[in-house]
C-alpha cells in the first residue's frame, strides 16, 4: 500500500485534477446535478430536510452524511442560525456549525439557498468530501490527512478538535497519544492539547504540512507493517545506520515545498 504521506502529497500537489476526476464519477455527478437543479427552490429548513437527496447532499458536504436520519435535530439546527446561542454552536462540531452558517435560514429567510455559498460552496465541499471518502476505502490515514488539511484553518480552539472525531484521531495520532485518552474528562483532554499544541501553527501551511507528515509516519507505523521503509526514509533511521537519526532531505523538501493546486474552502 502506498504510504499515507505519499498519497497526501500526490493529491494536494495535483488537487484540481483529483477534484475533476471525483466530480466526473457517475454517482457524484448524478447527485451534484440533482442538487444544482433543485436547491434554489428550497425556501425553509422543513423543505430541505424533507428532500432526502438534497438533505443528504448538504450533510455529506460537511462530513455529516451518516446523520441523515436525524431530521428533527438538523431542522432545529437550520432554523436557529449560527450565533453563539444556536444549537449549531452548542453542538460544537465544526461541520454542524459550518452547515448552520451556510444554510442560515434564520438570518436570510427564503433567499438562503440562492447564495453563492449554497449554490457553489456546498458543491465544492461535497466533492472534496467524496474525494476523501474514496481515499479512505484503501487508506484511512490518507482520508484523515486530507480532511485535517482542509479543515485545520477553521480550528479556533482545542474544543473544536475534541468535538470532531476525525480531527481528534489525527491529532492524537500525531502526538503519539493512546486512543484511550479520548475516554478522559473533556476538560482534562483540553488541558492536555492546549499544552501540546499551538493552534496558530495550523494557519501556517508549512507547519501544518509538517504536522500532517508526523501524523502520516506514526499512522503508517501503527497500521501498516510495510511502512518501515517509509518511516526510515522520513527520519533517516535503519538497522544498518545504527539508529542514527537524520531528516531525509528530499522528503523534507517535498513537505516544505507543498503548494495546493486548488481551493480547499
Amino acid at each position: 500500500m502506498t504510504s499515507t504521506l505519499t498519497t497526501f502529497l500526490s493529491i494536494t500537489n495535483n488537487y484540481s485534477k483529483w477534484i475533476e476526476l471525483t466530480a466526473a464519477d457517475p454517482t457524484v455527478a448524478s447527485q451534484t446535478e440533482y442538487y444544482k437543479a433543485n436547491i434554489a427552490s428550497v425556501t425553509s429548513p422543513d423543505e430541505l430536510v424533507n428532500d432526502y437527496k438534497l438533505f443528504s447532499y448538504a450533510l455529506t458536504a460537511y462530513g455529516l452524511g451518516d446523520q441523515v436520519y436525524a431530521k428533527a435535530l438538523y431542522k432545529q439546527v437550520l432554523s436557529e442560525g449560527a450565533d453563539s446561542k444556536s444549537l449549531g454552536a452548542k453542538l460544537g462540531n465544526l461541520g454542524t456549525l459550518e452547515l448552520a452558517k451556510t444554510f442560515n435560514f434564520e438570518e436570510n429567510g427564503t433567499s438562503t439557498t440562492t447564495s453563492e455559498a449554497v449554490q457553489t460552496g456546498v458543491v465544492d465541499q461535497y466533492i472534496a468530501q467524496k474525494l476523501e471518502e474514496k481515499q479512505g476505502e484503501s487508506n484511512e490515514g490518507a482520508q484523515l490527512a486530507l480532511y485535517f488539511y482542509r479543515n485545520a484553518s477553521k480550528i479556533d480552539s482545542v474544543y473544536d478538535i475534541l468535538a470532531d472525531k476525525k480531527l481528534l484521531t489525527t491529532v492524537y495520532t500525531a502526538l503519539g497519544l493512546s486512543e484511550y485518552t479520548a475516554a478522559m474528562d473533556i476538560d482534562r483532554q483540553a488541558a492536555l492539547l492546549t499544552k501540546a499544541l499551538d493552534i496558530s501553527d495550523f494557519q501556517d501551511p508549512q507547519k501544518l504540512t509538517s504536522f500532517i507528515a508526523k501524523f502520516a509516519s506514526l499512522y503508517d507505523a501503527k497500521n501498516n507493517d510495510t511502512a518501515s521503509d517509509y518511516v526510515n526514509a522520513l527520519f533517516g533511521t535503519s538497522s544498518s545506520s545504527g539508529g542514527v537519526v537524520s531528516i531525509g532531505v528530499d522528503l523534507l523538501s517535498s513537505v516544505q515545498g507543498l503548494s495546493l493546486g486548488g481551493s480547499w474552502r
